[in-house]
């Protein structure tokens, strides 16, 4: 059986550390304004396109909708969305954001300044990155030999 390759050799390992790296950059700049990751990104689907379902949101995330309602909850308490039921099926619920969670897209401006800096790279570096990092991310997720299998 051949060794496993060290850590640092794994494409895994290098993208989840250097995820875990971005979240530590954010973390200050995300405390300053009273929100999490997770919350940060609910609000980010939430930019793109308002009044999306619970459902939508976890989809647009790529989690499930049980990681996303107690998101929406806090982000609710903090009165940055509110949440309402859809009277034609009790089992979606509406997310909308309020004027302070609209504001806050200006606040959150500067995360992306401060990933260039920390970075040291250019907005073209960080956009072939993202590139090659989001063509990766399609790539597993189409169904392979395995799953068709399955």
């Amino acid at each position: 059986m051949p060794a496993a390759l060290p850590l640092d050799d794994q494409l895994c390992f290098s993208l989840y550390s250097a995820s875990m790296a971005i979240t530590r950059a954010y973390k200050p700049m995300l405390d300053e304004l009273g929100i999490t990751y997770p919350q940060y990104l609910v609000l980010h689907a939430l930019w793109e396109q308002d009044a999306r379902t619970i459902g939508q949101i976890a989809e647009r995330l790529a989690l499930e909708s049980s990681t996303i309602t107690p998101l929406v909850k806090r982000l609710e308490i903090a009165s940055l969305v509110t949440r309402t039921r859809n009277p034609q099926d009790e089992r979606q619920v509406k997310v909308r954001l309020t004027p302070a969670g609209r504001d806050m897209r200006e606040r959150c401006g500067c995360l992306g300044e401060a990933l260039m800096t920390r970075s040291g790279l250019g907005v073209s570096q960080l956009a072939a990155l993202n590139e090659a990092v989001q063509d990766l991310r399609e790539s597993l997720a189409r169904p392979g030999i395995s799953d068709a299998a399955a």
